[in-house]
């Protein structure tokens, strides 16, 4: 699996003009699934996710995880993060896992991300076309990758 994470002030997700989701301060998750992800890939992220220290303390020093300021999280299923543009002008999307296996495993680690925070995960609609906000701080965004540990 793969997630892009912006740490942000604010960020929405809006599906046909309908705002679906969306969460003050936290990081914006945008999350690609490969063919190979598992529960066990999940179950990384997530801990990762979580305590990664992407939020400043008193000193202005990137030192607090999304747990320790109580932050929120909006979760956005993005199988472009799988896209691969050695060949050519268009990019594929072959690495990127179908619906029917993705859906499950985005599901379940929204599931486990919000178990984690003790609080609901907004999230986008898996398949939709999205119209995504955010206000970036910092900006401060991170790319993790769960199979390049």
């Amino acid at each position: 699996m793969r997630v892009l994470i912006q740490r942000v002030n604010q960020a929405k997700v809006e599906v046909a003009a309908q705002t679906v989701g969306e969460i003050d301060s936290g990081l914006l998750l945008l999350v690609g699934v490969g063919h190979d992800d598992n529960e066990a890939d999940i179950t990384w992220l997530v801990n990762k996710i979580c305590n990664l220290r992407l939020f400043s303390d008193e000193k202005g020093v990137m030192n607090l995880s999304l747990l320790d300021v109580g932050g929120e999280a909006l979760a956005i299923s993005q199988f472009t993060l799988f896209a691969q543009v050695k060949k050519g002008n268009r990019p594929s999307w072959g690495d990127a896992a179908p619906g029917p296996i993705s859906q499950p495993l985005f599901d379940e680690f929204v599931r486990q991300l919000s178990l984690k925070l003790n609080k609901p995960v907004p999230t986008g609609q898996f398949g939709a076309d999205m119209q995504v906000s955010l206000v970036n701080d910092g900006p401060v965004t991170v790319f993790i990758d769960s199979k390049d540990k």
